[in-house]
């Protein structure tokens, strides 16, 4: 099993990487700003209250555009928020909690010839250490229903780490990118926690 992370603007980084990826799967920025990014009401409760989401100014539409021309089998959380060629296949992450001010599941765009599918679970109950962290559980039921073992992932907006996770658990080779200098210490110590571990999937 391999793992490479990159430090830097993932439309640099992607130029220059080799054509063994056989899957994108990403969750990037929405565009949603700080205060959508909060759900309206939930900063008040001291989750996030000093969140500022720089980063979520807008939806990267540049970027989505050169993963598409990568012609690789492809999962896109929030395709909503983007331009994208119609789906047969949405995948959707249906939250079990649900709370008035934030969605109640979330949407990712796929290029899969195959029927729309939902995950359910809990919207949190997990080390959150990214205001939009996804269960490591949903990124793994991703990687056994849509990839191979030993397929090798990328994630040009890798955030926290959770799709590298989810490979080391379900034995796929990972490449993440991620270009701020926080989230990829927090990958990068997440991710070697993980290789640590036994494999509890097979």
């Amino acid at each position: 099993m391999t793992i490479e992370l990159y430090l830097g603007d993932c439309l640099q980084v992607l130029a220059t990487l080799p054509d063994s990826i056989n899957a994108v799967i990403t969750d990037p920025p929405y565009g949603l700003g700080d205060k959508l990014t909060k759900g309206g009401t939930w900063h008040t409760r001291g989750v996030w209250a000093d969140f500022k989401a720089e980063w979520d100014t807008e939806p990267k539409q540049d970027i989505i555009d050169k993963i598409l021309e990568m012609g690789l089998p492809t999962v896109i959380f929030g395709g909503n928020y983007y331009t994208l060629p119609p789906s047969r296949c949405w995948l959707s992450w249906s939250k079990i909690n649900t709370m008035p001010s934030m969605a109640d599941m979330e949407l990712a765009w796929t290029n899969f010839d195959r029927p729309a599918k939902q995950y359910r679970s809990m919207r949190n109950g997990w080390n959150r250490e990214h205001p939009t962290q996804k269960p490591v559980g949903l990124m793994e039921w991703i990687l056994i229903n849509y990839t191979n073992e030993g397929d090798t992932i990328l994630d040009p907006f890798m955030g926290s780490g959770t799709t590298g996770v989810a490979c080391i658990n379900t034995g796929r080779n990972f490449v993440g990118i991620e270009i701020s200098p926080e989230y990829f210490a927090i990958a990068e110590r997440r991710i070697a926690e993980a290789q640590m571990q036994p494999r509890l999937l097979t």
